[in-house]
């Protein structure tokens, strides 16, 4: 997977904003091209055109099936970031988890 574009969802975009940054540095490490940015819930409808998958923060994980619907006609994977990555800001998890889901 030469190009990835990962887009992380909560609710003002702070905490995943940091684990967006780490997921970048882990991303361009490992030659990863492509984009890895965190929004707002309201900001998810204009980036699903170009993005592969959501990932959506542990306490968005109720919005997962509405957030999957809205996704299908871009074929977007939507996925819950699992806590133990999410609390750690853990970019390499998240990268990995990211990757694991897309190859699906």
């Amino acid at each position: 997977m030469e190009t990835l574009n990962i887009l992380l969802c909560c609710g003002a975009g702070m905490s995943s904003g940091f684990l967006a940054q780490k997921a970048r540095k882990a991303a361009k490490k490992r030659g990863i091209a492509g984009s890895i940015d965190a929004r707002s819930e309201s900001e998810v409808a204009s980036y699903l055109d170009s993005i592969d998958i959501l990932l959506l923060g542990p306490h968005y994980a109720s919005f997962k099936e509405e957030m999957s619907e809205q996704a299908a006609p871009y074929k977007v994977v939507v996925d819950v970031i699992p806590q133990s990555i999410y609390g750690m800001l853990d970019g390499e998890g998240l990268l990995d988890f990211a990757i694991s889901k897309l190859e699906k």
